[in-house]
Formats: C-alpha cells, sequence, structure tokens
C-alpha cells in the first residue's frame, strides 16, 4: 500500500526512495531495512549535540511525567521560566524579553510583528521591511514574505507582502549593499531582517563580520530595528554561540529555534529589547501583543530546552566545535583541489562548496546528487549544485571521512 504521507519539498511523482528511519544516535541513523546513515546535515540543521542526547531524553521523559501541556497565556510553569532565565544569562543583556514559539518559521513572524507592533506606538507610517537578497527566513506566509522570491513561493505570490531587497554583499561589492541600505533606511523603514554571516537555504552565501557590523550601525542611525535570525547560524554553527558575536552586534529582535533544544523537539523562541515589550505594555487590552499557539512554551520542549542550556554550561561543546571545525577545514581543503570544485568555504562547522554543472535550486545535478548520497548511506541534501556539510558536533573523524570521499566521489562520477 502507498504511504498517505505528503512530504515537505518532495516531488512524489518522481518516485525516489524514501527511507524509513527507526532509530537514531549520535551523528548516525539506522533504518528499517538495516542500513546505517550518517547525518551529515545534522537531519536539516537542528541536531547540535547528536540524536538521543542521554540529558535531553532523561530531561523530556521525567518532564512528560509531570506536565505535559498547559496553556501559556496568563500561565506558566519552571520549565519556561528556566529557560527564559538560561537566556537571559548568556544572550546580550540587551536582550531582555523571551518569546515562546513553536519553529523557526514561527519565531520570524513573531519578530515581524513585534516590529511592526513597535512603530505602531512610535510612527505609524514605518511599515516598510528590508530584506537581504537570497535570504531563507521560512515558509508560513510573513516568513515567505521576507524571503527570496522563486519557484519555491511562486505560486502564493498573492498572499506575500511587498518589501525593499538589499544586495547581497558579495566579495569587492560590499559598498553597493551598505549604500543600498542606507538609501533604504533614509526612507523610512520599520526594520531589516538578515541571516547573520550565513545565507543558509538560499546557498550556503558567506559574508563578513565587517560588513554586518556596519549594517547593523547604519540600521541604529536611522532608528531602524534590525532582527538577527539566527534560527540555523545560532547554537555554535558559524563558530560562536551566535553568528553575531563574530560581529559585536546585537540586534533589537533575535529569533532562535533548531539546535535550541538540541534539535530533539520543535521550539523557539524570539527574544527582545525591553523598548520592543514597552511598545506593547500598558492598561490598555488593545496595546497587547496578539500572537500565539496551542503549544506555545510546551513544557516537555521546554525541558528539553533546559537541558541543552545546562550542556552547553556544563560540557565542552565550544571545545567540540573548535575541533569539528578544524576537520572540516582539512578535509574542505583537500576536496577544493578537485578541478570541479568552486567556492569551497568554512564557517565554524558549516563546510560548502558548488560542483561545476547545471545550476540553481531546481539544477537537474541535484537529483543525481541526492541519489549518490543515499546510495552510499549518507545524509546529505544538496542546495541545487551547492553540497553542504553541517553534521552534529559529535560526528567521528571515520564518518566524516565518509561524507567528504562520497562528495568526491560525485565530482569524479556525475
Amino acid at each position: 500500500m502507498t504511504s498517505p504521507v505528503w512530504h515537505p519539498f518532495t516531488q512524489h511523482g518522481l518516485g525516489e526512495p524514501i527511507p524509513l528511519v527507526t532509530r537514531a544516535e549520535g551523528a548516525v541513523l539506522h533504518t528499517a531495512d538495516g542500513r546505517r546513515i550518517v547525518d551529515a546535515i545534522s537531519s536539516w540543521w537542528v541536531t547540535t549535540h547528536g540524536h538521543a542526547h542521554p540529558r535531553i531524553v532523561a530531561a523530556i521523559r521525567e518532564q512528560a511525567e509531570t506536565l505535559d501541556q498547559i496553556i501559556f497565556a496568563g500561565w506558566t510553569h519552571e520549565p519556561a521560566e528556566a529557560v527564559a532565565r538560561g537566556l537571559r544569562a548568556i544572550m546580550p543583556q540587551e536582550l531582555t524579553r523571551v518569546f515562546f514559539s513553536d519553529s523557526g518559521s514561527t519565531s520570524v513572524e513573531v519578530a515581524l510583528k513585534m516590529a511592526l507592533g513597535y512603530w505602531r506606538e512610535h510612527d505609524p507610517a514605518r511599515t516598510r521591511i528590508l530584506v537581504l537578497e537570497h535570504g531563507y527566513h521560512g515558509d508560513t506566509i510573513g516568513a515567505m514574505s521576507v524571503g527570496a522570491r522563486g519557484v519555491f513561493n511562486r505560486a502564493y505570490e498573492p498572499l506575500l507582502f511587498d518589501v525593499g531587497t538589499i544586495p547581497f554583499p558579495r566579495p569587492d561589492r560590499e559598498q553597493e549593499t551598505l549604500d543600498a541600505l542606507e538609501q533604504a533606511c533614509v526612507s523610512g523603514a520599520a526594520a531589516f531582517i538578515v541571516e547573520p554571516l550565513v545565507l543558509g537555504a538560499g546557498g550556503m552565501h558567506f559574508y563578513s563580520p565587517d560588513t554586518l557590523r556596519e549594517m547593523r550601525a547604519i540600521c541604529a542611525r536611522h532608528g531602524v530595528l534590525f532582527i538577527a535570525d539566527e534560527v540555523m547560524t545560532g547554537w555554535g554553527r558559524t563558530g560562536t554561540l551566535l553568528a553575531c558575536e563574530q560581529a559585536g552586534v546585537v540586534p533589537d529582535i533575535l529569533c532562535l529555534s533548531k539546535g535550541l533544544t538540541g534539535g530533539a523537539v520543535p521550539l523557539a523562541v524570539t527574544m527582545a529589547t525591553e523598548p520592543i515589550f514597552a511598545a506593547h505594555y500598558g492598561p490598555e487590552r488593545a496595546r497587547m501583543f496578539f500572537h500565539s499557539s496551542s503549544y506555545t512554551a510546551n513544557p516537555i520542549a521546554c525541558a528539553a530546552a533546559r537541558a541543552n542550556l545546562l550542556i552547553w554550561e556544563e560540557e565542552p561543546v565550544a571545545e567540540r566545535i573548535r575541533l569539528l571545525s578544524e576537520r572540516q577545514q582539512l578535509r574542505l581543503d583537500a576536496l577544493a583541489r578537485h578541478p570541479r570544485v568552486r567556492g569551497a568555504r568554512r564557517l565554524g562547522t558549516i563546510a560548502a562548496l558548488e560542483i561545476d554543472g547545471d545550476e540553481g535550486y531546481l539544477s537537474d545535478l541535484a537529483p543525481r546528487l541526492l541519489a549518490h548520497f543515499r546510495e552510499r548511506d549518507l545524509l546529505l541534501r544538496p542546495l541545487g549544485n551547492t553540497v553542504y556539510v553541517m553534521p552534529p558536533f559529535c560526528i567521528d573523524e571515520a564518518d566524516l571521512d565518509r561524507v567528504y570521499a562520497a562528495i568526491a566521489e560525485a565530482c569524479d562520477l556525475l
């Protein structure tokens, strides 16, 4: 019997196999047909410390036996309070408020609504959102609106709101980006949203901390709110807890998800400065922040996040990130010498490159690469002809070797 499941970002008409995963541990997935799969992309960038981390699993189990779910509007619980306190302790001190939601896309929706709510109280004419070319912020309506337009959202254009697009800061052309941002901010924008240092789904495009710092400074000069979407870049992926740290930047609004729970269960937060909160604060009920979902700050998810925070506090996570970054660089340097490889690059534990051939998200090379990696028991999911490696921090040397050997083989065969 054919499965009734409709999978995301999957063209079922191609008849590609969909493996059934039965369990996972560390950087490895196990399938129903007995295969051992190396998870080289952290199951869509979420798994940081490894699958089924004992401390996170124990926290989920214990919480599920105590309090599984409670409305969060007007009520609270200790797991959420503990996560909020923990985030306040390690995130920039200017970010005083923690708003819970369910996913990266939703944390972006919350950020946009916070920004517009702020300007409703201070200057209602400021409603324009600025975005960075090639950006991706999720697949809900607001998140799609502030992301790159293309084949993946063309059908939904009638639902998307207009934005101002700032050109991506290409090497040696950063000033064009800064000039465009300056002009857009002079015109009175409400907010500018960016993925700091790395544009993920848009093609793993990197840009410098200096450029990020200058973009933040331009927004500050003109009073434009700066939203940092660290859903992918946060939790050590770029080598530091936040990518913004490398530029000495503190955003007005910060979006976090994915690694927030170590990747075990869905949870997101949007952190904001006190002026953002104050714009929604007062005795008037009409000024409250109108956003929620049924599972806001779910206690089980919060327990996982609390365990993740303790892992960061008590275990040598930074050292694991440093070692993985060095190991990635060694292998990437060797692979970069292949004649079909171009643009080999790394930031923290994120490595990426292009393989010469058809370009673009719908490149004909992409399905061949997917099949090649699947047949070699690897979970790698290229973005068109862009291949990236973003494994859990616990991946061992042998499995990392397997990943890079398969990429080199793909360059030879495909």
